[in-house]
Order: structure tokens, then sequence, then C-alpha cells
């Protein structure tokens, strides 16, 4: 495919954004609407977008190459994902409407204190801004090796011209114009998932039936794991990681939550999260087949895969599946990849300016609505700036799996949310406030110490359930840090 109708596409692409940005940003650009959307978001229009929101273009391009070394194992902590989402919406949902918080991190100011509150917010910003640079940077790779390396653009400019692409679109209205940009990003993507496998199923001759078939019979689709305690993909490990990574990684994040607070009502948001939820399945098995299928199409034309997983699929479409195939697998990688960053970085903005800065959105007075505004606009300005600094060092540091990178990294970064967010709603400690940094900073350092006397006396490799131990052991300080504070609160989870 020539490079120059890529670049026409995106083009396209991006007035499709430009006229949605114009449309929603009609009806308001104050902070009310990027922050909330005015609380007035449709359930169902949410929930479709935030099937791409969640997915993002790392699943696109990783999943399906995760298949030669996993399988189909990757869906256990599929299913673990939707135990998760019943959690948040019957569980955190209730509560943040119920305390009408802007960012999710508020309750945690209500409950602990201040410092509690900057610490969970800080914590988001720092997972949030690496995962989700970390995501953009794979689609940012696949692009400049397709495209642009063709044309001569230096990565740090394709970088940069993706990142003010997302800002154009996002800077008047925040999150109003992201629902129903991810709307139609979520669409695109799926279209193209369905499309590849066609397009690949058509070249080994086989219809529907003969690709169930071609997937069940297949060596690589072994699902469960239940015979094998060592390994990381073991279903109890991967089924509980699924569902506290979907706690953590969505219920305890801005990013994520801050779409479900756009809703109505408390009932329009569990309709929303209980939706998408079940929506991650089918999807992911599609996934998963379309790794199957490539596999299968290798191995009968001879063809020599990639050592990298995350380049797999993108190796097949660009040399093995013709020029229509390829131009529907960067549509679909720039719409999924679009639709997590876009919304991250709102999210990142939205928590920097009322959690950091503490800008109330609902001030009634112009002069300082108009200060807040200008104030909004330079934080999505600077954070735009650092996630083009953070890509440009992943890519300095390079990852086989980027997919995996991210469950890793949110391993370490979101365990002291977990651990604050448990003991807030399930115990009554109440610990020294200021010492509660502290605490966080030094979980995810004694996991890290945890995981290399593990693999160092039992070669033992430990996997995504670090989460859960670096949780318990926040768990485990808050409880340390209230003894010498020595107050208790007598504080029941139905009212808080």
């Amino acid at each position: 495919m020539q490079p120059i109708y890529v670049l026409i596409a995106i083009a396209v692409y991006l007035g499709m954004l430009m006229f949605i940005s114009y449309l929603t940003g009609k009806k308001g650009i104050d902070n009310d609407a990027f922050f909330r959307a005015n609380r007035q978001s449709k359930w169902y229009v949410v929930a479709f977008g935030m099937i791409g929101t969640s997915i993002s273009g790392v699943t696109f391009i990783s999943v399906p190459g995760w298949v030669r070394s996993i399988d189909m194992t990757y869906m256990q902590m599929v299913l673990g994902f939707f135990a998760g989402y019943l959690v948040i919406a019957y569980v955190l949902l209730p509560l943040y409407y119920r305390l009408n918080l802007t960012t999710i991190y508020g309750y945690l100011d209500k409950r602990f204190g201040t410092n509690s509150y900057k610490t969970g917010a800080w914590f988001f910003l720092l997972s949030k801004i690496v995962g989700a640079a970390a995501r953009l940077y794979l689609v940012a790779f696949i692009l400049q090796s397709l495209v642009f390396n063709v044309l001569g653009i230096p990565f740090i400019l394709t970088v940069t011209g993706i990142i003010l692409i997302i800002w154009l679109y996002s800077y008047r209205s925040g999150i109003k114009t992201i629902i129903w940009t991810d709307w139609l990003q979520t669409l695109l993507f799926i279209t193209a998932l369905v499309l590849i496998v066609w397009q690949l199923a058509s070249r080994m001759n086989l219809d529907f039936m003969g690709i169930i078939t071609a997937v069940r019979d297949s060596p690589h689709s072994r699902i469960f794991v239940f015979d094998d305690w060592a390994s990381t993909q073991n279903f109890f490990k991967q089924f509980l990681s699924g569902m506290f990574i979907t706690i953590v990684m969505t219920g305890l994040d801005q990013d994520q939550m801050q779409k479900n607070l756009t809703c109505k009502n408390l009932k329009d948001a569990q309709k929303n999260v209980i939706s998408y939820g079940f929506a991650f399945a089918p999807i992911n098995l599609l996934f998963l087949s379309l790794g199957v299928l490539i596999l299968l199409f290798a191995q009968q034309n001879n063809i020599l895969l990639p050592d990298v997983a995350d380049q797999i699929l993108p190796f097949i479409a660009s040399n093995h599946l013709g020029s229509f195939t390829l131009g529907i697998f960067i549509v679909g990688v720039v719409a999924a990849a679009f639709s997590s960053a876009d919304s991250a970085l709102t999210s990142l903005t939205t928590s920097f300016c009322v959690d950091i800065l503490g800008m109330n959105n609902k001030e009634n007075k112009p002069e300082v609505e108009q200060s807040n505004i200008r104030t909004r606009r330079v934080t999505h300005v600077v954070i735009s700036a650092v996630f083009v600094l953070i890509i440009m060092v992943i890519h300095a540091i390079g990852s086989d799996s980027i997919i995996d990178a991210i469950y890793r990294i949110a391993s370490y970064t979101y365990g002291p949310l977990l651990g604050l967010y448990l003991s807030g709603l399930y115990t009554k400690l109440k610990p020294k406030d200021s010492w509660v940094p502290y605490v966080a900073i030094l979980s995810p350092i004694i996991c890290f110490a945890i995981e290399l006397l593990m693999m160092h006396f039992y070669s033992y490799k430990m996997g995504y359930e670090m989460l859960l131990i670096n949780g318990a052991i926040t768990v485990i300080g808050l409880w340390v840090i209230s003894l010498r504070n020595n107050q208790y609160i007598q504080l029941k989870t139905t009212k808080l």
C-alpha cells in the first residue's frame, strides 16, 4: 500500500474526529463539560466507546501474537475481567455516585485525608501516563515501520504528530468529545478486526464453520491450565489477576471511570459497565482466534514469523495479505490507539487539575472559570509533551511484548491504590495521613525485593499475582501506621 494513501486515510479520519469535536464543543467548552460531560451522556454510547478505550491498539497487535507462546490461555484473564466489572458496578460505582465525585480519588480525601488523596492521585498519574504511553508507542512504532520510514520521517515527528492530532480534537470539550470519538473509533477497529479475519480465512479457503473447526483443532486452542501451579498461566492466577487488574485499572482508574461518571445516574452507569464487560469475551476470543489462524496460515505457506510476538500480525498484514488488508489493519490500529490515548490524555488533565491543583469546576464566577479553563488548557499541552517524552524513552528501552509490560507495570503502580481502597471500604483503620505516602512508596519496593528473592531461591517467576501481594502489603502498612496513630474511625461500608 502506497504511503500517500495511508496519509490520505489518516487525514480523512482526522477530519471526522475534528468534525465531532466541533459538534460537541458547540454546546459547551467549560470545565464541567471537559471533566464530566455535564453528566448528560447516554449509557449505551459510553458503553460502546468504552470497548475501544479498554482494548486499545496494544490488544489489536499483541494478543494475536501471544497465541504462539501461551496459546489461548489469555481467555482465563478475560473471564476474570468480567468478575472485576461486577465489583465495579455494584461496589465502587454506588460509592462514587453517592459522593458526587469529579475524580474518584476524592473518596480518599473523605476517608483518610489530604495526603492519602494526593498519594492516590499521583499514583494514578504515574501509572496512567506510563501505561498509555506504552500503548501508544507500539502503534506509533508500527506506523513508523510500515509508512513513515519510507517517507524519511523520523520517529519523534511521527509520535509528535499523533499526540498533536489527539490534542487538537480533545482540548476544547475533553471527555464530552471523547465519548463520541471513542464510539466512532470502536466501530472502526471492530470492523477492521472482522475484515482481517475474513481476509485471512479466505486465503485459507475457510468458511465460518471452517474457521471454528480450524481454531478448535489447533494445538494452540488450549484455554485452561489447571495442572501446573508454578505456571504464570495457571487458571486461578490468571482469573484472580484478571479480576483485580480490572478493579484497579478500571474501577480505581480515573481514565476509565471518568466516562462512567458522565452518565445521568447510577443505574445507567451500572448498565454501561455490565454491557461492555460482557462484550470483552467475544471480542478477545476473536483476537485469539485471529492469532491461531495466523499460525496456521504461516505453517501452510512455510512463512517464517518474526521472533517478537508484537510484530507477527503487522508482518503478516504487510507482506502476505495484500494492500487492502494492510489498509484495514492500519485503520483498525490507529482507531484502537486513538480511542485509548485520547481518553488517557483527558483523564490525566482532569486528575491533575482537580486532584493536584484543586480546581473547582463548579465555581460560578466567570473570571475564575475563565482562569481555570486557561490553566486546564496549559496542563493539557504539558501532559501531551510528557507523553512524547515517555514514548521516546520506551522506544530507547524496547520490549518484546508491550501488553505484558503494561500489566507488570500495573502490578507495581496500582497495588498501593488497591490497598488504599480495600482499607477504606472494608476496614475501620484510621492511618496517620502524613505517613500514607511512605507506605504507598515502600510497598512496590518490597514487592520488587520479593520478586528477586523468589526467583533466586525458588526459581519462581512472579506473575500478575504481584498486584495482590502489593495491595496486601499496603494494607498491612496502613494497619501499622494506624496502630501508631492509635485512632480508628467507626465507618460502615454502606455509608462510605
